[in-house]
């Protein structure tokens, strides 16, 4: 899915007074990674590292785990990619299948249907190897699973392998897997985005985590210079800071909640429950995408239309709370699309 994702705010230039369409934390301070980064352009002129190695040291360095235990790459993105690739080197494509429940992310589907292997929505009886798939915080519901029932279900399942995407694990406060959990055992493999972390989804940087061997046979699939010398630096520098982006989790996650309750209250839209910073509602009668171009033709607030999820309605539509300011402001627009419709 090239251009079906969330944030589309560069179809708008110029008409954006608040962007409800990404989940990545809008209010970041990047001050000083910015300025870094400018006092540190020449790093253009070279190549960078052809693996990103110095990343992967710090990031091991942090996390408390081998450097054979995690790899980086171009966001989250290229790693499901690189997964899907491997499972089908490893498995063969009549020997295995993903298991991929919906709606959720929609580049597992497609990374697998792109190495030509077989997606289903639940587990098979057939006896064939079984690959999971598990985006934790779920995109677009904003669920959760517990890290202890994933962990009993691997333990309990260890033929299975359990690819687990915590990429949202920075927005909300439910425990995670930790790296060292999933560095010891064999079939489960983590996923991070230091894009969304951080904030900087125009770098590109993210990292798996797993066994050894797991990550040894990802590494031979990745292409050189995969992960570019700004986003390197950037990575970095700002693993040595350490700094949390978001000033109080707690304090959003709280205005999250308010935002659900308030949408949750006008006539004509249901929201499913969420347990991070963004949330999956419908409009009645209605499609997203009618609700998508009046608040950003009439408002200037855009939105996600969610109807390009698998299993989802041209009804469903998504957001992520910005504060109370914008909030407010989407609540009342949203309103004001009821009234006149």
């Amino acid at each position: 899915m090239i251009y079906g994702h969330g944030d589309d705010l560069y179809r708008y230039k110029g008409l954006v007074r608040a962007n409800f369409s990404s989940n990545i934390y809008q209010r970041a301070d990047l001050s000083e990674l910015k300025r870094h980064l400018a006092d540190n352009l020449d790093i253009i002129c070279n190549y960078p590292e052809p693996a990103p190695l110095s990343l992967e040291k710090a990031l091991a360095d942090r996390l408390g785990i081998g450097t054979d235990n995690v790899i980086v790459t171009n966001g989250a993105t290229e790693a499901i990619y690189l997964l899907a690739q491997n499972c089908m080197r490893k498995y063969g494509a009549g020997d295995f299948y993903n298991v991929i429940r919906q709606p959720t992310f929609s580049e597992y589907a497609d990374a697998c249907r792109a190495c030509g292997s077989q997606v289903a929505r639940e587990k098979l009886t057939d006896g064939r190897q079984t690959v999971r798939w598990l985006c934790n915080p779920n995109n677009p519901t904003g669920g959760v699973v517990p890290a202890a029932e994933l962990l009993q279900a691997a333990d309990t399942e260890p033929d299975c392998l359990f690819i687990i995407d915590q990429s949202y694990e920075c927005y909300t406060t439910e425990p995670m897997i930790n790296d060292k959990e999933a560095a010891c055992r064999h079939n489960v493999i983590l996923l991070h985005s230091m894009t969304k972390r951080f904030c900087i989804p125009g770098l590109r940087l993210g990292y798996a985590t797993a066994c050894s061997r797991t990550i040894s046979e990802l590494k031979s699939l990745r292409h050189p210079w995969s992960v570019n010398a700004p986003a390197i630096e950037a990575g970095l520098f700002l693993l040595d800071r350490n700094t949390g982006i978001i000033p109080d989790l707690g304090e959003y996650l709280a205005e999250a909640q308010r935002l659900y309750h308030a949408l949750a209250s006008i006539d004509g839209i249901d929201v499913c429950p969420t347990l991070t910073n963004f949330m999956l509602a419908s409009i009645n009668g209605h499609t997203a995408a009618e609700l998508k171009d009046f608040l950003i033709t009439r408002h200037g607030l855009l939105i996600r239309d969610a109807s390009n999820f698998s299993g989802l309605t041209p009804s469903h539509f998504r957001v992520a709370a910005q504060g109370k300011t914008a909030d407010d402001m989407l609540v009342e627009a949203i309103k004001d699309f009821c009234r006149l419709h």
